[in-house]
């Protein structure tokens, strides 16, 4: 004959405190608070931040969900943007302009610590550095380029992809790396192409998405050469990206139309994960795999300023009720 264990399951525990390493689906009953508790995983989520003051797409960002930096980029009407803003974990501020207002440029570093570069229309080689107040001029890179992608920091910084109008109108592969004064040839993508996205460290970068013939594609740099990674589920150009070459974000970009797709990467292979409340095509990005920052760009027809807060997958301890 079965026992009431056998067929009813467990007993709940009744605890006097909550246990201090609790394992996922664990259930107990806290006697001094009176209720019933679980430890449960929390799937990852968007959630809307403080809009940017102005609209735009095809912006460049650096820093942090908390201390995040957007700048330049295009609206129409004003086209390319030099307005840079500051964003404090609930609203963004004005900060200093650029001296060159530009899209489709890239980003690096932090909030006072920030690197700008490349970008057009025209494309310039222009690079410029952010203090947390305002913004000085750094030396330029070696190709004028826009539609690239950055990582790094202001003096360990990295870009690579992109379009190139001169010798001859080209996406590219070329990457370079900033020293914090000047630039120099690294080690070229194996596929070119631009809108492409990045994240990571001058020394463990990470290329994902663009153009032509790499929409999926993703490639690891190890300071001197990029070697191939697990494709995008949905290969695209002109998203976004932030975290680390072993811990990344990927999200917005254009599928034909606009986008919300989400995707992290674990150094390995991209999952798909909780797809954006808004479709944006040429977002700005920044932050890390769990706290995520997207920004901007463009849902079809006009440009948004809507800001969105990913924070990633987790535990934690839940009170349980019958509702």
């Amino acid at each position: 004959m079965a026992t009431y264990n056998e067929i009813k399951g467990d007993t709940i525990e009744v605890r006097a405190t909550d246990p201090a390493n609790p394992v996922e689906g664990e259930v107990w009953y806290n006697s001094t608070t009176g209720v019933l508790k679980g430890y449960e995983n929390i799937a990852a989520a968007w959630a809307a931040g403080g809009n940017l003051g102005t609209a735009r797409y095809l912006l460049a960002g650096a820093g942090t969900q908390t201390a995040g930096l957007a700048f330049g980029g295009f609206a129409p009407g004003v086209a390319h943007l030099t307005s840079t803003e500051e964003y404090g974990g609930t609203s963004w501020t004005a900060g200093g302009a650029l001296a060159a207002g530009r899209y489709a440029l890239a980003g690096a570093g932090t909030q006072t610590a920030g690197l700008a570069f490349g970008g057009g229309a025209p494309n310039t080689n222009a690079t410029e550095e952010y203090g947390g107040t305002s913004w000085t001029t750094g030396g330029n890179i070696g190709t004028a380029t826009r539609g690239l992608a950055g990582c790094g920091t202001q003096t360990a910084g990295l870009g690579f992809g992109g379009y190139i109008s001169t010798p001859a109108a080209a996406v590219t592969n070329v990457t370079e790396e900033y020293d914090g004064a000047s630039w120099t040839a690294g080690g070229n993508l194996a596929v070119s192409g631009q809108g492409v996205a990045g994240c990571g460290t001058q020394t463990a970068g990470l290329a994902f998405g663009g153009s032509d013939s790499r929409p999926a594609s993703t490639e690891e740099y190890n300071g001197t050469a990029w070697t191939g990674g697990g494709n995008l589920n949905s290969g695209r150009p002109f998203l976004a990206g932030c975290g680390l070459q072993t811990a990344a974000l990927a999200f917005g970009g254009t599928i034909g139309s606009a986008t919300a797709a989400t995707e992290e990467y674990n150094g390995t292979s991209w999952v798909n994960s909780t797809s954006m409340t808004t479709a944006r095509n040429g977002p700005g990005g920044e932050g890390t795999q769990t706290a995520g920052l997207a920004f901007g760009g463009n849902p079809g027809p006009a440009p948004t300023n809507a800001t969105e807060e990913f924070t990633g997958a987790f535990n934690a301890t839940r009170t349980l009720t019958t509702s």
